[in-house]
């Protein structure tokens, strides 16, 4: 008498779905173990008294200064036409703080009529929210 095993196909994907993911966790576990290897490899890291310090004359100087704006034609410039590699070798302001309080003063509101309202808004309504 022949036996046929017969199994159920549901229970064949269930099967083949633990098999899968028994797999992919070995994998995950095996690359963490790699991992553990490798840093146990590595030196460790330095002490406080090896880390980098100051130089005796302290940090390096730094220079802030304000470069007088180089006039660009209204058409541009092509790049071949461009002094030093895109630097038009400007020179330093005589009046770098008045540079650069008017370029830190701040936002200014536009002048002029303004945007147009929209439609339905009662005629006062002049800047919306922005005035």
């Amino acid at each position: 008498m022949d036996m046929i095993l017969s199994v159920d196909p549901v229970a064949l994907d269930i099967v083949w779905f633990l098999v899968v993911g028994i797999v992919v966790a070995g994998m995950l576990l095996g690359g963490f173990k790699l991992g553990q290897r490798v840093r146990a490899k590595e030196p460790p890291p330095p002490a406080p008294e090896e880390q980098p310090h100051l130089p005796n004359g302290g940090a390096v100087y730094e220079v802030r200064e304000e470069r007088d704006q180089v006039e660009i034609p209204e058409g541009g410039l092509r790049p071949h036409e461009m002094q030093g590699y895109g630097n038009f070798g400007s020179t330093t302001s005589s009046h770098p703080d008045e540079v650069r309080k008017e370029r830190e003063s701040g936002y200014k509101l536009p002048e002029g009529p303004g945007p147009h309202p929209q439609p339905g808004a009662p005629p006062d309504a002049g800047r919306g929210a922005h005035a």
